[in-house]
């Protein structure tokens, strides 16, 4: 079987089940979202892991939600999964012009830059550069679209030196309020710390929220160790004090 001919029987599959399945015949746009948010948290995992063999099941769940949401909207007959793929299709073409039109040889930099340049156009120019950022995308991810959408139309500082000033600004400004006992304020320069933290990240490179997700990874590992040190020792774990639980910690580093 073709690719192709894979790819057309996927769609048979789902709309039959849509005809046939009481599951599939209860759902709609509302009840499928959340479950879509799982898979694509299921996909991140697999990608964190470097599962392929998750990433390729992942994927396949994704295409089918893809399928199933398009399937939903040709029911009430807004568009086809066929409208679907057209218009992507047309979208790439449209904002890779120095593939398909006159403009050649860009940087990796220059290539993002028109393509913001060109999506804000397609938006007309009542709308913000910003607007594309979903408000439901999780606050740490939201900050990096935003970062990455300003860069995109050259918002940023040439030199890391920006970057490091600005973080130690915020730094500054967020001990002052500690210091003050000011609630309120303290939330806000931590909220600016952590956007200029995001800020620097993007300018190294490096995805913030992969960084913590490895943190996280690491932190967990670690502490399972320290933790069954613990154990093996005969302590309980609720009985210790801090310089206790340093001394397991620090153990632990090194297994």
């Amino acid at each position: 079987m073709s690719k192709l001919d894979e790819f057309d029987n996927l769609v048979k599959v789902i709309n039959e089940l849509r005809l046939k399945c009481p599951w599939d015949k209860s759902q709609t746009n509302k009840t499928l979202r959340t479950l879509t948010i799982e898979e694509c948290y299921e996909l991140s995992d697999a990608i964190v892991n470097n599962d392929q063999n998750s990433i390729k099941k992942e994927l396949g769940d994704i295409l089918t939600h893809i399928i199933f949401y398009s399937v939903l909207a040709e029911e009430k007959k807004i568009f086809s999964l066929r409208d679907v793929i057209t218009s992507q299709t047309k979208k790439l073409i449209t904002r890779h012009p120095h593939i398909y039109g006159s403009k050649k040889n860009l940087s990796e930099s220059e290539v993002k830059k028109n393509w913001e340049a060109i999506k804000l156009n397609e938006k007309g120019s009542g709308n913000s550069v910003l607007s594309g950022v979903p408000s439901s995308l999780p606050t740490m991810l939201k900050s990096w679209r935003i970062q990455e959408k300003v860069r995109g139309i050259g918002f940023q500082w040439a030199k890391k030196e920006g970057y490091i000033k600005k973080m130690e600004e915020e730094f500054f400004e967020l001990k002052k309020e500690i210091v003050d006992s000011n609630k309120n304020k303290m939330e806000e320069e931590l909220g600016d710390f952590m956007f200029s933290i995001i800020s620097f990240s993007y300018f190294l490179k490096l995805n913030p929220v992969d960084a913590l997700e490895k943190a996280n990874q690491k932190f967990i590992n670690r502490f399972s160790k320290m933790e069954q040190l613990i154990k093996d020792k005969g302590d309980r774990i609720q009985d210790l004090n801090i310089s206790e639980f340093e001394k397991y910690w620090e153990k632990a580093k090194v297994l």
